[in-house]
């Protein structure tokens, strides 16, 4: 819900209801919880290696996560939305928060020396307001998952209580994928599903859409 563009992406959700992958609240259940678990192997840890550069001020080595990040975004309409939403929470950061940090940042992204992907941004906000990398990982997660689901409102049939009840039964894994991306390093960053890519790539061609991813 934070105004940076979230809403107009869901995820690939819109391509699984039109080819038939998702189909009722179970289906859905499966498809949100494979995207949150290929958040946390992938950007999740990428994230917690940004909040500790950022809370160390090292610039070159955000400089070094970043296209990491965007090298793992297979479609075209993931990366727009990793960027699109970084680089607008990342001038979001720098009005309301003034930190000198986002502020270069920007002009980093600006510049084209950096993709200025989304859990970069999100990691750097937290990072500059003495917030920790697991609050960061928490927000990450929850955004992933309430964004799906909140597309899923607009596309199918299902109710606020189903998607409250799904949230609540994801966020229960949260501590446990962070601890485990917490250990994880640059290399380790995976996300390993490819029907999500396949639905990515028929949602370029498509016909109908509501949505940008």
């Amino acid at each position: 819900m934070f105004p940076i563009g979230g809403f107009a992406f869901s995820c690939g959700l819109e391509s699984a209801i039109q080819k038939r992958v998702v189909t009722d609240c179970a289906t859905l259940g499966d498809y949100v919880r494979t995207a949150v678990e290929q958040a946390a192997q992938g950007d999740g840890i990428a994230l917690v290696l940004a909040h500790r550069a950022g809370a160390a001020g090292d610039v070159a080595e955000l400089i070094r996560i970043d296209p990491q990040v965007y090298a793992r975004k297979l479609s075209g309409e993931t990366r727009t939305m990793t960027v699109r939403m970084g680089k607008k929470f990342t001038e979001m950061g720098e009005a309301v928060i003034g930190a000198p940090l986002l502020a270069t940042w920007r002009e980093h992204i600006e510049a084209g020396a950096t993709p200025g992907c989304y859990p970069v941004a999100l990691a750097l906000n937290f990072a500059v307001q003495d917030l920790t990398a697991r609050d960061a990982f928490v927000v990450h997660q929850y955004g992933v998952a309430s964004m799906i689901l909140s597309a899923a409102l607009r596309l199918m049939k299902i109710s606020h209580v189903d998607t409250q009840r799904l949230l609540y039964q994801l966020n229960a894994g949260t501590d446990a994928a962070y601890e485990i991306a917490a250990q994880g390093t640059l290399s380790d960053m995976a996300g390993f599903a490819p029907l999500t890519e396949i639905l990515a790539a028929v949602h370029v061609k498509a016909h109908v859409r509501l949505f940008m991813s």
